[in-house]
């Protein structure tokens, strides 16, 4: 396997760890009664995409689309790993070899960036979740799943620089 292969599966496998990360955090605020994403939302959105239809006024009220809910985890996973993805190549082959938390934090922050203003307005929330009855606290959750996802990019990426080096 050349370097650049090894890093690419090293990538891909920090993505997944860092999104079961960011799950096992969801997992946690429903055990709270705190509202999370329903993945079978995302997949409807995503599965009305091939038909042209890219922004619905409410994807609640969207036709289900067949498999919706194996897609929007399908997604959500493959998101996951496109985002480490460019961690690696941003922040460069030294980090997957020596990982700092800035950088993996700095992208997960970032990374809110697409539900806010991509996800949210396309499914009917509105940018930034301005259609919602609590578009702040929407916001702010947004916020914290994103920065759980910056920690699982750090702590997935020190734990494969520290087992498989």
């Amino acid at each position: 396997m050349t370097p650049i292969d090894e890093g690419l599966m090293r990538a891909a496998a920090i993505g997944i760890a860092a999104t079961a990360v960011m799950d096992l955090w969801l997992l946690l605020l429903q055990s709270l009664k705190v509202p999370t994403l329903n993945f079978a939302l995302l997949g409807r959105w995503v599965g009305h995409m091939p038909h042209g239809r890219w922004a619905h006024d409410g994807i609640a009220k969207a036709a289900p689309v067949r498999g919706e809910l194996a897609l929007g985890w399908a997604v959500h996973y493959a998101t996951g790993i496109g985002f480490a993805l460019l961690l690696a190549y941003a922040a460069g082959p030294q980090w997957l070899q020596a990982p700092t938390v800035a950088p993996a934090l700095a992208l997960g922050m970032v990374t809110v960036a697409v539900p806010l203003f991509v996800m949210q307005p396309a499914m009917g929330a509105g940018i930034a979740s301005m259609r919602t009855k609590t578009p702040v606290l929407n916001c702010v959750k947004s916020l914290a799943n994103h920065t759980v996802f910056g920690l699982g990019l750090y702590v997935a990426a020190f734990a494969a620089s520290t087992f498989f080096s």
